[in-house]
């Protein structure tokens, strides 16, 4: 062998390691073999990953089979960023493997990002699968590209190529996102869910992730979790610092108070405690409603008597019955004070 060429080789070894590959292997089916250790997260993740027998079923098919669905990157600095497969590249690390078959997807937006992640997700799973939090991410994603102009029309088909294994022979029948994309009635068709519902999902995305959580593990009601939403980052944060510093539960009595408080400007950190607490709904010193029965009206009314003109008689009943007990608990002081 030329001993110049094997210098340049040791030489380049030398300073980016045996292992460097400066330009990915591109396939010719488009696909790209990438090393599991330049892969990182998308970031925010929205899905709960696979564990258990679901994770485990996983790394054991790799094992066999290896991973037949090429996963979806973006590359972002020296890394690339998982916008589809995450449970792939986990299990595939199980599994033992060091590269991963690979899509890379270049001049995304954000939201087409984000897009890719939702979608591929929901592919793989059905919609009420999902936890609220992701429902919510799913709902609030679609919501805002229907409202976006100019996303690309051909990333919307391509997302159901890319989450088929290559040479499948299925044929694609519709767009996921079909072709009217501009109001929440047309989401909740999909979903069948009411706009109503809908809307709540959205005002759900709104919560920072710690709350979603508690909304995801029944510890926030789903319409608290609404009234959560409309609250500042800051005091969602104390929101959830309080609640998870004991076992109470927010409902929507006390979510409905909490955002009273912070429109008036006086949530803070003792206010927020004694509505999670209940401390402040048991001091509100409100009479609980009670009806009065038909027996006793009958007692004294006509059934031919209005009813507002009954209220007024025993409210005046009331005055006189009060002003009395009054008048004699003076008597009794001014009498006892005489005896003494």
């Amino acid at each position: 062998m030329d001993k110049t060429k094997m210098k340049k080789v040791e030489t380049f070894a030398s300073i980016f390691g045996e292992d460097h590959n400066e330009v990915p292997s591109e396939k010719t089916d488009g696909t790209t073999s990438l090393k599991i250790d330049d892969l990182i997260p998308f970031s925010n993740h929205p899905f709960k990953l696979y564990e258990g027998e679901r994770f485990n079923d996983m790394v054991e098919s790799i094992k066999q089979y290896g991973v037949i669905v090429p996963i979806v990157v973006r590359k972002l600095d020296d890394k690339y960023e998982i916008l589809s497969g995450h449970n792939r590249v986990n299990a595939g690390k199980e599994a033992g493997l060091t590269n991963i078959p690979t899509v890379i997807k270049e001049g995304l937006t954000e939201e087409e990002a984000t897009l890719i992640v939702t979608e591929t997700n929901l592919m793989q799973r059905s919609f009420s699968e999902l936890a609220h939090s992701e429902r919510a991410t799913v709902l609030a994603t679609r919501h805002s590209v229907m409202k976006s102009q100019g996303v690309r029309t051909d990333l919307l088909s391509e997302i159901e190529k890319l989450s088929k294994a290559p040479n499948s022979g299925e044929e694609l029948t519709s767009c996921p996102m079909g072709t009217k994309l501009d109001t929440k009635k047309e989401i909740g068709e999909k979903y069948d869910l009411s706009s109503r519902s809908v809307a709540r999902y959205l005002r759900i995305n709104e919560l920072n992730p710690p709350l979603k959580n508690l909304v995801d593990e029944g510890k926030i009601a789903m319409r608290a979790g609404v009234d959560l939403s409309y609250l500042s980052q800051e005091n969602q944060e104390m929101v959830e610092a309080i609640t998870s510093e004991s076992t109470f539960k927010v409902d929507m009595k006390k979510a409905s108070l909490l955002k009273k408080h912070e429109k008036e400007g006086s949530l803070n950190w003792n206010t927020a405690k004694q509505i999670i607490s209940g401390d402040m709904l048991k001091s509100t010193g409100k009479v609980k409603p009670f009806k009065i029965q038909p027996t006793i009206i009958s007692k004294y009314f006509k059934s031919s008597e209005d009813r507002k003109a009954i209220e007024q008689t025993i409210e005046k009943a009331l005055d006189y019955y009060f002003h009395q007990m009054k008048t004699h608990s003076n008597d009794k002081e001014e009498g006892e004070e005489m005896i003494e």
